[in-house]
């Protein structure tokens, strides 16, 4: 073996314990949404792997009790790729104004995404069985000038109510959303980067998305561009 080779040659779990034990930060990320990980998402709709956060663990060989900050990253509303449940979506013209608004088109293969409000139940169950300390939420421009905006706080499915997504096939083509209904704002909240230049229902609309998730927003983005963001909180600081 080429000796240029033979430092990379070592298992990566022992790379990655060296790096650990050296005071290195490690960065696992994840392509994945939660609702299609291959054992907790909406079998059959999901990919052939877990895309949970403790696969980063059991992928990688690093021990589950070294994993330190779980940062989730969820849009300000929903969408989907592809078939299968998604209980919010809206084939009305406001789901069109949010996929136009939001460029929600596939990166290579131009797919169009399926949009609907903001369905707290599927993140709150993601934020469980990942382990999340605090999220990303993104996007929050899109939903700039709307009247009114909608949280999916429970499910309906045959008179019955649900707080989690139901493991059952037959069960979650059925779901139907149970709405909470809050104020829009008028106002531009694309480009900021502090709370300040936040819009007040537009503060109000992250404050309740919290309550109903059970994590705090960690970090919040307001376009595209990498620098509108506001950071409520270093997951990468020690």
């Amino acid at each position: 073996m080429a000796p240029k080779i033979l430092p990379y040659a070592a298992p990566i779990w022992r790379l990655l314990d060296e790096a650990r034990r050296a005071g290195r930060r490690i960065l696992f990320e994840g392509a994945q949404g939660a609702m299609l990980d291959v054992d907790h998402g909406t079998y059959p709709f999901v990919t052939s792997s877990n895309a949970v956060a403790g696969q980063a663990a059991a992928g990688s060989g690093i021990a589950p009790s070294a994993i330190g900050y779980v940062l989730g990253i969820t849009k300000a509303y929903t969408t989907r790729v592809g078939a299968g449940p998604f209980p919010t979506e809206l084939t009305d013209a406001t789901g069109e104004k949010l996929g136009e608004r939001g460029r929600e088109f596939g990166t290579v293969t131009g797919r169009k995404r399926r949009c609907g409000w903001f369905d707290a139940v599927a993140v709150r169950q993601a934020i469980k069985t990942g382990g999340i300390d605090g999220i990303a939420l993104t996007k929050l421009d899109v939903l700039d000038g709307f009247d009114e905006v909608k949280f999916c706080t429970a499910y309906r499915c045959d008179g019955e109510i649900y707080d989690y997504v139901p493991a059952g096939m037959t069960a979650q083509a059925r779901l139907e959303p149970v709405y909470e209904t809050a104020e829009g704002w008028r106002e531009s909240t694309r480009g900021a980067r502090s709370w300040a230049d936040l819009p007040a229902t537009a503060i109000k609309y992250i404050v309740r998305l919290e309550e109903l998730i059970g994590a705090p927003v960690a970090l919040l983005s307001t376009s595209p561009e990498r620098d509108d963001t506001v950071l409520v909180r270093d997951p990468f600081a020690d």
